[in-house]
């Protein structure tokens, strides 16, 4: 259990969950701050992480904060969207379940565009195919055809972005 203990303890990670366990405790004392530091260094030395793959990822910084702003942008018009679906009176939409290529090489920068993704209202990735880099998602919306290749637009859409942000445009 101890093998590799430094690399294993991560200090910055003890703290953090003590605190998220005070929080959850809803009072800061003694015995609380106390047991939040031992449940941390349990979670950390008993159940360690890998370290994240950062194989020299490069941040474009102001495409990242455009993208950002964007996404929020997308997350409002998608939660309007959606509630409009919910809330009107008509049938509820044909989904769709689609399996979508993607271009990203990096894992990390996969997992972030899927994170991304499935934070958005009206569709998901449902499975992630890392070996032929395919996604599976689910989509709320797809009516028509054109709701489809819309939705396929703006996967291939937010690839690119992805691929910008943190591939250098390759």
């Amino acid at each position: 259990m101890f093998s590799g203990f430094s690399h294993r303890f991560r200090p910055l990670t003890v703290a953090w969950l003590a605190f998220m366990w005070v929080l959850l405790m809803g009072e800061l004392t003694w015995g609380n701050a106390l047991a939040g530091v031992l449940l941390g260094l349990v979670i950390v030395l008993g159940l360690p992480l890998p370290r994240v793959p950062r194989s020299g990822n490069r941040v474009n910084w102001w495409k990242l904060l455009g993208f950002l702003g964007e996404w929020t942008w997308d997350l409002l018009a998608a939660s309007a969207k959606v509630a409009w679906l919910s809330l009107r009176r008509a049938d509820p939409p044909k989904n769709a379940i689609l399996r979508v290529p993607m271009r990203l090489d990096n894992e990390l920068v996969l997992y972030l565009a899927t994170c991304a993704y499935n934070l958005q209202p009206g569709g998901a990735v449902t499975d992630l195919d890392l070996a032929n880099r395919e996604w599976t998602i689910h989509v709320l919306d797809a009516d028509t055809d054109a709701d489809i290749e819309r939705e396929i637009a703006n996967v291939q859409k937010l690839e690119r972005q992805m691929i910008d942000i943190f591939e250098g445009g390759r």
